[in-house]
């Protein structure tokens, strides 16, 4: 109950919550270490979705798409768990600057790409006041980001595609974001609130009490 009271306390104040807007040393450095860790697996999927994209690209232009949500977790993953403005951002936008050093593929606009996709979680957390953190929210979050994605990679790699596979690929990619970035990542910081890990955080603190 007293949970439920605190989350309607913070939507009451929306926006105006002073706490809400100062980042703590502990938000960079955790915010941080999800990027990184994120980091890692986009270095991963960089090269383990191709296998899986060769299988599915003959069954339906565009479909490939669904293989776009591991590339999407940085950014759910880090506003679930820090709950600030700009965190999904920050942790989606510093996972795909390592994976640009690091090498791949597709250069500098990997960072392009985390900067859409960052702007799409954020913007849903955004609609909530940063207030709401249910799993409605965390996959809304990672439909938004995948929507993002879908727009964009539409754009840079695929000019002139018709519109079956415009909308195949971007109806994949929101759907591969909402399972695998949104509840995907609601799991995981779940599992790590679970721990005790996330004790210095609203997410963990919240996760664990008695409702």
């Amino acid at each position: 109950m007293s949970t439920s009271m605190s989350a309607s306390r913070h939507a009451a104040k929306g926006l105006r919550r002073p706490e809400l807007w100062r980042w703590r040393v502990v938000d960079i450095v955790v915010a941080s270490v999800i990027a990184v860790a994120c980091a890692v697996i986009f270095l991963l999927w960089n090269i383990g979705y191709e296998a899986p994209s060769t299988l599915l690209k003959p069954l339906l232009p565009g479909v490939q798409g669904l293989l776009a949500g591991p590339w999407l977790l940085a950014g759910v993953l880090g506003g679930l768990i820090i709950r600030k403005p700009g965190a999904a951002l920050y942790t989606e936008v510093v996972a795909a600057v390592i994976s640009a050093l690091v090498g791949n593929q597709w250069g500098p606009l990997t960072i392009a790409s985390g900067i859409v996709q960052g702007l799409g979680a954020e913007l849903i957390f955004l609609v909530f006041l940063y207030g709401v953190w249910r799993l409605p929210v965390a996959i809304l979050a990672g439909a938004g980001a995948g929507l993002a994605c879908g727009i964009n990679d539409r754009i840079l790699w695929y000019p002139g595609a018709d519109v079956l596979f415009t909308s195949v690929y971007i109806a994949s990619t929101t759907i591969s974001g909402a399972l695998i970035a949104g509840l995907g990542g609601w799991l995981i910081a779940r599992g790590l609130a679970a721990t005790g890990a996330l004790n210095r955080f609203a997410s963990g603190r919240a996760a664990t009490a008695r409702v």
